[in-house]
């Protein structure tokens, strides 16, 4: 079975600890969100999980055949349009025409009309680069997708779109995703499970299961969840913050 194992994880910059003794399995078609304060070491977590850095001490060993990585900017090729942006994890390995033809269909997906395809980035809002953004990463059908805080700087009803746009990815193709965010209530919006990751050093401290099905969290029961965790003691210690009745 496909799955991301992470084990006895430390690392360091320099003489100082930022990750301690990380452990965690990420399965197939499983959702995990990574909450925690600034500085924790959440993004480095996840370039570690990615292979975007180098494991000193400890093991991840990744079994999924294949993955993408969404970052919290948009990174595209400012001399390349938004298909040819999108068209880029592909257009090695495909016809130019099958590729191109790809990147429209799934653009379309994501909420961007044809206007904007051959558009480049400095001609595109915040929001339309991170449709490209998540496009792009998920026109490989990605068996494991890695989020870093791509939401954050959205409008509300924006980065619940793409929410969807993404769980409706991950449900058609079951695809697995590890992603990091501050916000408590997407966490629990989208994961299967959140991994409580404290500071100075980052380690995970609790791990909570969301139990009620993704497609029957309405908004009452999100509202209701995350005032459950804002009461949790060790969210209270780890963002400190104060318990709210």
């Amino acid at each position: 079975m496909e799955r991301l194992e992470v084990s006895e994880l430390n690392f360091y910059f320099g003489f100082t600890q930022i990750l301690n003794n990380i452990n965690f399995e990420l399965n197939r078609g499983e959702v995990i969100g990574i909450v925690g304060p600034s500085g924790g070491g959440k993004t480095t977590l996840l370039k570690l999980c990615a292979n975007l850095l180098d494991v000193t001490e400890g093991t991840i060993k990744n079994s999924f055949d294949s993955s993408a990585f969404a970052f919290q900017d948009a990174r595209l090729l400012p001399w390349k349009t938004v298909i040819e942006n999108i068209m880029l994890p592909i257009v090695s390995q495909e016809s130019y025409k099958k590729a191109y033809n790809k990147a429209c269909e799934i653009a379309l997906r994501f909420g961007l009309e044809q206007k904007d395809f051959m558009k480049y980035p400095k001609d595109l809002s915040g929001g339309m680069r991170q449709r490209v953004n998540f496009a792009r990463a998920l026109i490989t059908k990605p068996k494991l997708l890695f989020l870093d805080e791509p939401f954050s700087a959205l409008d509300i009803g924006l980065k619940r779109e793409l929410q969807d746009y993404v769980l409706s990815s991950c449900k058609e193709f079951n695809t697995s995703v590890l992603f990091i965010t501050h916000d408590l209530m997407e966490a629990i919006r989208i994961s299967d499970k959140v991994l409580l990751l404290k500071s100075d050093p980052g380690e995970i401290i609790k791990t909570y299961t969301i139990d009620q099905p993704k497609g029957q969290r309405d908004d009452k029961y999100i509202f209701t969840k995350t005032q459950e965790f804002l009461n949790d003691y060790d969210v209270i210690k780890t963002f400190e913050i104060k318990a709210i009745s």
